[in-house]
């Protein structure tokens, strides 16, 4: 079976689901075609940390009611080593604060407005395949109960994560990709238990990197750096809690309430970007076209940074025929990606151990970690980046 629409959306996660909304709300007809089940997108546990840029986009597009209403304002940031804490004011360094939400309730809004304005997703799709991206009729097929289906549009969005097809849909002659694998991963468990601190702490210790987050006031989300081949099944909660006590300072270590974990899972660290993120009618956006640490808490934001530009230049196109857009949204996009990165890539190798440390490079972050205590300059420079810059 063969249809059309304007714009194919592969992908139904919120870089996916955000776009068909916008193009939605301007009256571009889109499609979205997702591999996995409705209940299985919403079951990832993913970020939580909102950029200011990303709120003001969610609020303009009418999706956050329940975001306002539900979520934590932090203005500042806890960070701790050798013994010691200090916070950064993001108030007081850059004008503005985070917002923590969590990305799953972020995707329940997106899935609710999408359902409401009669949007069509076409979940548990296989073989999802493009063809002719860089003709005027680009092409998506895919099979769904059995059944082959094709559907023509103007353009296809790759918004498929880092194993979708989008992004090898490129030609190795013409896709360029950067990466960073860092020798160590997070391990992460969420507990019903309220938070240790009413904001995020940042520590790093001897025995490595810890962090204290959170989803609400009483859902916690801890992480513990741990060795790549770190086997889940050697952390009982007993061992984890008694892990992050020893990296925390003592004053949050004597606060922390400890329970039994919801969720475990170890989370690998690397940098990856591509280039460009166009080919002819074909663009990708979100993880498909990039993944940063989550030490930054950059990953979600640059998919709605990606949204945002992307979803302008399309809006251009149909509503006042300006190809602009269009032809800068890699180049535009990979400014603030490359941005995000250098940012992600600060804060790990800032709180983090490596193993091929000497004691030159220990003494090196402790220097730099105590330049940003008394700094305000650099704790400024922290806050901008981490506030998020200008979409």
């Amino acid at each position: 079976m063969t249809t059309r629409t304007q714009v194919t959306i592969i992908g139904a996660g919120p870089a996916g689901s955000l776009l068909s909304h916008i193009l939605t709300l301007h009256g571009i007809d889109n499609l979205v075609v997702e591999r996995q089940t409705a209940d299985h997108v919403l079951s990832r546990i993913r970020a939580g940390v909102l950029e200011r840029g990303s709120v003001d986009l969610l609020t303009r597009y009418g999706l956050a009611d329940r975001l306002l209403a539900e979520r934590f304002v932090h203005e500042g940031i806890n960070i701790a080593y050798g013994g010691r804490s200090f916070r950064v004011d993001f108030a007081e360094g850059a004008g503005s604060s985070v917002t923590v939400y969590g990305q799953t309730e972020i995707q329940k809004d997106l899935y609710a407005a999408i359902g409401a304005e009669d949007g069509t997703i076409v979940f548990e799709a296989s073989n999802v395949a493009i063809h002719d991206p860089t003709t005027d009729d680009p092409a998506v097929t895919f099979i769904v109960d059995g059944d082959e289906h094709r559907v023509e549009s103007d353009f296809v969005v790759g918004c498929d994560g880092y194993h979708g097809v989008s992004r090898p849909t490129i030609p190795s002659s013409i896709l360029r990709m950067w990466e960073r694998v860092y020798p160590f991963g997070w391990l992460g468990i969420l507990s019903e238990t309220p938070p240790v601190n009413d904001e995020l702490i940042y520590a790093r210790s001897e025995y490595g990197f810890a962090l204290c987050s959170m989803r609400n006031e009483m859902l916690s989300r801890y992480y513990v750096q741990c060795a790549l081949d770190t086997d889940v099944e050697d952390w009982p909660d007993e061992r984890f809690w008694e892990e992050l006590a020893r990296r925390l300072p003592t004053w949050a270590a004597e606060r922390l309430v400890t329970g039994p974990s919801i969720e475990k899972s170890i989370a690998p660290l690397r940098s990856f970007v591509a280039s460009p993120l166009r080919y002819g009618n074909l663009f990708i956006a979100g993880d498909a076209a990039h993944i940063v640490p989550p030490t930054g808490a950059k990953g979600l934001n640059l998919a709605i940074s990606d949204v945002a530009y992307l979803a302008e230049a399309l809006v251009d196109h149909y509503e006042r025929n300006d190809g602009t857009g269009i032809e800068t949204y890699s180049d535009r996009a990979l400014d603030r990606v490359w941005k995000a990165v250098r940012f992600s890539w600060w804060m790990t190798t800032l709180l983090h151990r490596f193993d091929d440390d000497d004691a030159f490079a220990t003494k090196l972050q402790e220097a730099e970690l105590s330049y940003l205590e008394g700094s305000p300059a650099a704790r400024a420079a922290l806050a901008e980046n981490y506030v998020g810059l200008p979409l």
